[in-house]
């Protein structure tokens, strides 16, 4: 039902201590869409029942669907939290099966304001625990226009460039990350994206949200954050789609993911580059087994295309089948943590 994979140090302290929540100082979520579906059980188990009662700052580090994910955990209710970002971007209904970057983005502010509910913003900024951290990329060049033609030019530049080397996307784009005033995240990344760290406030949390998850030519990109240079900033999935960088802080990093082979960055999907062993020595992946993707509709997990493969009423009955299934991985979770089980090297 799930598989549990681990780098060297975690799979060595996770083998003679167990599967402990205090163990852990970090939580990834990574880039994907609605992917991270296929997550949504485990997202409620791991929030509302492993973690329920940590008590020692736990950085949510999250680049797209999964700076979302962060920010429903780091509101005081998470798993109220989690249950509306999935019941709104599953429902969500476009005008036409091609809609405008303008309409999307308009869609996902509406999103925005169901996910932080009443007085999530505040929550998430004053959370002493769960410190969300949301990774954004602020595009340079080409790639900062709203001329589709010209976003086409600057997303091929990208292409050519990262197939020689992914550090030469630096020339395009640089990491922002917006965590809490009190963040004590410390990365280390081997390509040198220049990095910036910017303290979320009332004044940018949902443009710096919003912004993490606006991926090129399909939304509008986000101007002018507050507390940031001047700029056009954009999906950080660009740079971080599954992560390839080393979080310093002591402690282990759970990763609940959707397949057990991340990479690094948006334009690597294609690739057959792996991310560095070095950067998951100290993580643990919790991720669903072939066989439980097997079993859902279409045999697969859902993905951005089933927005223009399926009409509006198949693709929300697909999508609700699968947040049922999910319940199963929770499930099978927490058996094993009171059971031996098996942990799988990340090579």
């Amino acid at each position: 039902m799930i598989n549990i994979y681990a780098g060297k140090t975690a799979a060595k302290i996770i083998n003679e201590q167990g599967f402990k929540p205090e163990l852990f100082s970090s939580f990834l979520g990574a880039s994907g869409g609605p992917k991270w579906f296929t997550l949504f059980g485990l997202d409620k188990y791991i929030f509302g029942e492993f973690f329920k009662n940590h008590s020692q700052p736990l950085n949510l580090i999250g680049s797209s669907a999964g700076a979302f994910r962060s920010a429903c955990f780091a509101q005081n209710d998470p798993v109220a939290a989690i249950e509306r970002l999935a019941t709104s971007y599953s429902q969500t209904r476009y005008s036409s099966n091609k809609p405008t970057p303008a309409e999307i983005t308009l869609k996902a502010r509406v999103l925005l304001e169901d996910v932080f509910g009443n007085n999530g913003v505040a929550e998430i900024i004053n959370n002493p625990v769960f410190k969300a951290h949301f990774i954004v990329a602020k595009s340079n060049g080409f790639i900062a226009s709203e001329n589709k033609l010209l976003q086409l030019m600057g997303l091929s530049k990208s292409y050519m460039l990262n197939r020689v080397n992914r550090k030469y996307l630096g020339s395009q784009y640089e990491r922002f990350i917006f965590g809490p005033a009190t963040s004590d995240l410390s990365i280390t990344d081997s390509y040198n994206f220049k990095t910036q760290k910017i303290a979320l406030t009332q004044n940018n949390l949902k443009e710096a949200l919003l912004a993490s998850g606006s991926i090129p030519l399909v939304m509008q990109g986000i101007k002018n954050i507050a507390g940031t240079p001047a700029g056009i900033y954009r999906d950080g999935g660009i740079i971080d789609y599954h992560f390839d960088l080393k979080i310093n802080n002591p402690g282990l990093i759970l990763y609940p993911h959707f397949n057990s082979y991340p990479k690094a960055g948006w334009f690597d999907k294609n690739l057959k580059r792996k991310v560095s062993p070095l950067n998951y020595d100290n993580v643990v992946m919790i991720t669903p087994s072939k066989e439980f993707i097997a079993g859902l509709p279409y045999g697969k997990i859902p993905d951005r295309n089933d927005f223009t493969d399926l009409d509006a009423d198949t693709r929300i009955k697909y999508w609700n089948t699968v947040f049922s299934e999910t319940e199963r991985l929770a499930e099978a979770f927490d058996e094993k943590l009171y059971n031996n089980f098996k942990i799988i090297p990340i090579e």
